[in-house]
């Protein structure tokens, strides 16, 4: 207990210079150790990271920002940033931690169907803004998620299939670099960096706000249906090679999963072990339940259904926690029975199959780095099991999705080589100290391996906040 408060006092002592430059030009809270608010602001969201920043800053303004990265590196100090926290997978110990989440807020312009956000917004601000309109974001499984992590990290979303990835959608950002410039990154200015953080996470500087493209989804059809758990292995069978010829709307996953103990919900589910689907479809629910017909026939009757149309933004979908991720090219019977062995159980994991593909598959000629788009299908478990990750491995691309991704020394596996050798050249110009390394880190190419990719690449003028 004596070194923890000691180490506590020295982190403090050694921040309080910095901390009150910072708080100089400041117009949100700083936080050290001991003080309140320290506590609460230094935490990440469902994450066994205990992090012990040397101070917590929480900004309120592009200018705010700003002030953060040159206090960071004016001190020496690691910087680390942070929105909502759900993609912490480095800490921040000892070094400056950039709390952007005061800066949410939702600007729309449905007649372009574009939507412009903070670093702090959610998916659900974004989803009730839109509704009203008739359009929906790619936003994904839960509605508190944050919209600027989610989005450079690629972005899978139950509407991904028909529209991309989110970060597909992404058309300009405003983004402050390790210099502390506050520059637009779009096609027609630093087009390398726009490309970059379409796929690249946090890299390469903070974004201040983030435009991407809405998409005309007003109602879908969706739901969940469980089936007996002792016909898993011949549905799973059949959900292989029926997903083949499915349109782009639709999108799906088969899980097993134990249902709570839970006395709201039908003996025939309660506390049991079961297959589940998941499904949403852009389009009509007659046309939805015809698609879904062939599996419904080949599954048997479903022991609960629950499929209705409605808002998109009502359509929580949710998924299961990524403990263990594995993209797949092919779905053999020997992949389907090791899932079996190792989720049938009612004390295993819950595993799910997704489909993947659709547009997804066909990116444009200017699309990010998002990698791996050839994926049919991921596995998805909620504990990792070594046995399953032996006897899907024949079957995987050997890849990574950075979303999904806890590991960072793995950071490199969500990308092609191709791609990865292009997003360290763009770290080389522009963060070539790794300022923002605290994160899935793609480490600065060699100074002669950096050179601009595009030949529209130019340094832009600061502008202003």
């Amino acid at each position: 207990m004596r070194k923890i408060v000691a180490s506590a006092y020295a982190t403090s002592r050694n921040a309080s210079t910095p901390a009150r430059r910072l708080r100089a030009g400041f117009a949100g809270a700083v936080h050290l150790p001991g003080e309140a608010g320290y506590e609460e602001h230094r935490r990440p969201l469902f994450t066994p990271i205990d992090q012990r920043p040397a101070l917590v800053a929480e900004a309120t303004s592009a200018e705010d920002v700003r002030a953060a990265v040159v206090a960071a590196r004016d001190a020496g100090l690691t910087l680390a940033v942070q929105a909502t926290g759900h993609g912490t997978h480095a800490p921040c110990d000892g070094g400056l931690l950039l709390r952007t989440s005061p800066m949410g807020g939702v600007l729309l312009d449905p007649r372009r169907r574009i939507a412009r956000v903070g670093p702090g917004t959610r998916w659900g601000q974004v989803m009730a803004a839109a509704e009203p309109f008739g359009l929906a974001p790619l936003s994904g499984s839960h509605a508190d998620v944050g919209v600027t992590g989610y989005t450079l990290g690629g972005g899978l979303g139950w509407l991904s299939r028909a529209y991309g990835f989110a970060a597909d959608s992404v058309l300009r950002a405003q983004v402050v670099t390790a210099d502390g410039r506050l520059v637009t990154a779009a096609p027609d200015s630093h087009p390398d960096l726009y490309w970059a953080l379409r796929g690249g996470g946090g890299n390469f500087g903070v974004v201040t706000s983030l435009e991407f493209r809405l998409h005309p989804v007003a109602q879908v059809f969706t739901g969940a249906a469980c089936f007996p758990v002792e016909r898993a292995g011949e549905i799973m069978t059949f959900y292989r090679d029926w997903i083949t010829g499915l349109p782009d709307e639709l999108s799906t996953a088969l899980s097993l999963t134990s249902m709570p103990d839970d006395p709201e919900l039908p003996p025939l589910v309660r506390g049991r072990r079961v297959l589940q689907l998941k499904a949403l479809y852009a389009g009509s629910a007659d046309q939805g339940r015809r698609l879904l017909r062939p599996l419904w026939r080949a599954a048997g009757p479903a022991l609960i259904e629950d499929f209705r149309t409605m808002p998109y933004a009502e359509a929580s979908m949710g998924g299961t926690a990524p403990a263990q991720v594995e993209l797949l090219k092919e779905l053999p019977d020997s992949a389907i029975a090791a899932i079996m062995g190792v989720a049938e159980p009612y004390d295993g994991p819950a595993v799910e199959i997704r489909h993947w593909g659709g547009a997804m598959g066909r990116p444009g000629p200017d699309a990010g780095p998002v990698g791996h788009r050839a994926t049919r299908l991921s596995v998805i478990a909620d504990a990792g099991s070594p046995v399953l990750a032996d006897a899907l491995r024949a079957h995987t691309s050997g890849g990574a999705f950075l979303n999904f991704l806890h590991d960072p020394a793995r950071t490199a596996d969500a990308y092609t080589a191709a791609d990865h050798r292009r997003l360290s050249a763009v770290k080389r110009l522009y963060d070539p100290d790794n300022t923002f390394g605290v994160t899935h880190n793609i480490p600065p190419a060699p100074l002669a391996a950096a050179r601009p990719t595009s030949s529209k690449w130019a340094p832009s003028p600061t502008v202003p906040a």
